[in-house]
């Protein structure tokens, strides 16, 4: 065979070793590519993010969309602090129910108080969005939470329930959870749906109290009331102390004291609408606060130098008495049934 075509023979076999191992590498490159980007589109791809890292994302888009919102939170200026909280209606109410009723109530007392406290608010709101009270500094109303007044904090309840926290949160939020958004309504407008505590046996009409006529505000029995361990209170004070606690009232008392204390008048409801301390007329609203009584449902007796107050009830009187609702309540009444007898002519609806 001549030298030539030996040369190409051993050139046609290295090709055919070659061409194979070349395919290979290139198949190889093109994988390598298609599963492993460059630095600058991996930086372009959303990364997984840590498991810890979802809630807290979830948590700040729905805390900003209750802010946009917001019909759904409550701006209140804390006293305390200084500052106005923005508080979403829930919690708010969570928190307002635990600092007026007991967390261990009935249901449906509980949740009267729910709706109550829901309604008188948000009039609240609506009324300084219409004329804003410079001194709330854009807030919708107060409260002071270091003296656990108008709203707890869910810190703050957790502190008082202790070992009770989980049970009594969940009573509460089962309550508040289930009449979330419902109110109160005389009309189209929001009833002024006020409470307090213990009534004397009956409410008071808005106008005795407050001198203004306020629908669904008006005097209904509330026999539950007087089987309260605080429905009957006492109070005693020294001519002297009695005295003093008159003239901030205006009042001068010189003399015999047994001579003191004039005529009283009452309203239908029992509450004392006037009395007369030294030849001068006071309210009897003006006289519960200066001698710190507990309701305006008051008598006075004196004896061996000393004025006695036998006090009935605990609060203002109008609206709805939150013992008469759980007793209403443990005695098979309806949250709604609750509503509508301490605010007679309301009717429930959303807000």
């Amino acid at each position: 065979m001549k030298k030539g075509n030996i040369s190409l023979l051993i050139l046609f076999f290295v090709l055919l070793l070659v061409l194979p191992c070349l395919s290979i590498q290139a198949k190889s490159t093109a994988a390598r590519k298609r599963t492993h980007p460059s630095a600058s589109s991996a930086a372009a791809s959303p990364q997984p993010k840590p498991a810890s890292a979802a809630p807290q994302v979830k948590k700040a888009v729905s805390s900003a969309a209750a802010t946009q919102k917001g019909s759904r939170v409550f701006r209140i200026y804390d006293k305390t602090s200084g500052k106005v909280l923005s508080v979403a209606e829930p919690e708010f109410l969570r928190g307002t129910v635990a600092a007026e009723m007991s967390p261990d109530s009935p249901q449906e007392a509980l949740k009267a108080q729910t709706v109550a406290a829901y309604t008188y608010y948000s009039r609240l709101r609506q009324l300084h969005q219409k004329q804003p009270d410079p001194a709330l500094q854009g807030a919708d109303f107060s409260c002071e939470t270091g003296k656990w007044n108008i709203y707890e904090t869910e810190a703050q309840r957790r502190q008082r329930w202790k070992e009770d926290s989980a049970k009594y949160s969940a009573n509460l939020s089962a309550a508040v959870d289930s009449v979330y958004g419902q109110v109160l309504r005389s009309g189209s407008a929001l009833v002024n749906a006020t409470y307090y505590a213990i009534s004397s046996g009956c409410t008071e009409n808005a106008a005795a109290v407050w001198g203004k006529e306020y629908p669904c505000l008006l005097p209904v029995a509330s026999p539950g009331d007087i089987y309260a361990s605080g429905y009957l209170s006492t109070k005693v004070l020294s001519a002297s102390q009695f005295q003093a606690a008159a003239s901030t009232l205006g009042c001068t008392l010189s003399g015999d004291a047994s001579h003191w204390v004039g005529s009283i008048q009452r309203t239908a409801s029992g509450m004392v609408s006037s009395l007369t301390l030294g030849g001068k007329s006071v309210k009897g609203t003006d006289a519960r606060t200066a001698f710190d009584l507990r309701s305006a449902n008051f008598s006075i007796a004196f004896a061996n130098g000393c004025f006695t107050f036998t006090v009935k009830g605990y609060g203002h009187d109008v609206g709805m008495s939150q013992t008469g609702a759980v007793s209403m309540a443990k005695q098979g009444s309806t949250y709604q049934q609750i509503l509508s007898w301490y605010y007679p002519g309301s009717t429930l609806g959303k807000l």
